[in-house]
């Protein structure tokens, strides 16, 4: 081999070492992908290659590492802030529409209550006015008088008269004040007659037609007579004897 020969193959593999240490320097500092590194351990044929392949991802990654760097100081911060906004937005708008249904729901239930407490009203408003309509049409009852257990009394007009005491709730006692009453008004006449003032009958009534609300047998019926002449009785004085004290104080009852 000659010696210019030699000096160029010198010259040559020292460049070939001196690129070579630059490029495991450049390893060393920055991470190689796979590829890269095969390339580089494949000895001095592939050292230019690999040295070209090394600087084109040493240049991907620095791009790399300036879009992230400005997406995390700029724009992904603007985009976090951007949805916080929205979100708190439509967190209003979703409230807002919850107490707009609440209000609108509330305004139909008090429209269904006052109308059901309308319809309520109207009914029963419509039913007093049908009992009223039925009640002028439904023909008044007369009314009738109690039945009474009591036995009818018979016997003369004094033992008629002492049957009945126990219908006005009086005892018998109270006979001893009737008796001689009617004796001194009437002396237990039916028939009897004042010929000056036209008192008729036991009780003497006046006018006698009085007694007519006690039966229409008034004139001749003792019974029907004593029944008028106690009620009237107990209705002025409370008692026969309340009756004949008066009698007795002012002579009349």
């Amino acid at each position: 081999m000659s010696t210019k020969r030699s000096r160029v193959i010198t010259v040559a593999a020292a460049g070939t070492l001196t690129l070579a240490a630059a490029i495991s320097a450049a390893v060393v500092s920055l991470p190689a992908s796979p590829p890269v590194a095969a390339k580089l351990s494949a000895g001095p044929a592939a050292v230019s290659a690999a040295a070209f392949a090394l600087a084109g991802e040493n240049h991907q990654l620095a791009d790399s590492q300036a879009a992230r760097a400005a997406a995390g100081s700029g724009t992904q911060q603007d985009l976090a802030f951007d949805w916080l906004q929205a979100s708190v937005a439509q967190r209003k708008q979703v409230a807002a529409a919850k107490a707009e249904a609440a209000k609108a729901a509330a305004r139909k239930a008090a429209a269904k209550a006052a109308a059901a407490r309308k319809a309520a009203e109207q009914a029963a408003a419509q039913q007093a006015a049908e009992s009223a309509q039925q009640a002028q049409a439904t023909p008044t009852a007369e009314p009738t008088q109690p039945a009474t257990t009591v036995s009818v009394p018979s016997g003369s007009a004094q033992q008629v008269a002492q049957q009945m005491l126990s219908q006005y709730g009086w005892s018998a006692s109270q006979f001893s004040c009737l008796q001689p009453l009617w004796a001194l008004e009437s002396g237990w006449s039916v028939t009897a007659e004042n010929p000056s003032s036209g008192a008729y009958g036991i009780p003497q009534a006046l006018p006698g037609s009085k007694m007519a609300s006690a039966g229409s047998d008034w004139q001749t019926d003792a019974a029907t007579q004593i029944r008028w002449g106690l009620t009237y009785i107990k209705g002025l004085y409370g008692s026969p004897c309340g009756a004949w004290a008066h009698e007795q104080a002012d002579g009349w009852y």
